[in-house]
């Protein structure tokens, strides 16, 4: 399995938009893009993101074709618009919790 790990601090002021936005669109589209959702952390104290989210799916390849899609580069630009410091990264799939 492969894992993909996202990670962000959310806007400030952005907060209610935000969370529709993960709710109605984001979530779903996921799955509908193929990835399996693993994780979804946010972080109440100290340091680090303030949001870690995964997903996982069978390949490499399928991971790299997902994340390759317009449909996908088209919701990463919409949650651009609720975050910052965005950073994602492939890794394999452990099992346990993953940073």
């Amino acid at each position: 399995m492969i894992k993909l790990l996202m990670t962000w601090d959310i806007k400030r002021d952005r907060e209610a938009e935000y969370l529709e936005f993960i709710m109605r669109e984001f979530g779903p589209a996921m799955v509908q893009a193929g990835l399996q959702l693993t994780d979804a952390w946010y972080t109440m104290y100290g340091e680090g993101p303030q949001v870690l989210a995964g997903g996982v799916t069978e390949t490499l390849p399928q991971m790299r074709e997902i994340l390759a899609s317009k449909e996908w580069q088209e919701l990463e630009a919409k949650l651009l618009n609720f975050v910052e410091n965005y950073k994602r990264r492939i890794v394999e799939a452990t099992g346990g919790f993953q940073l």
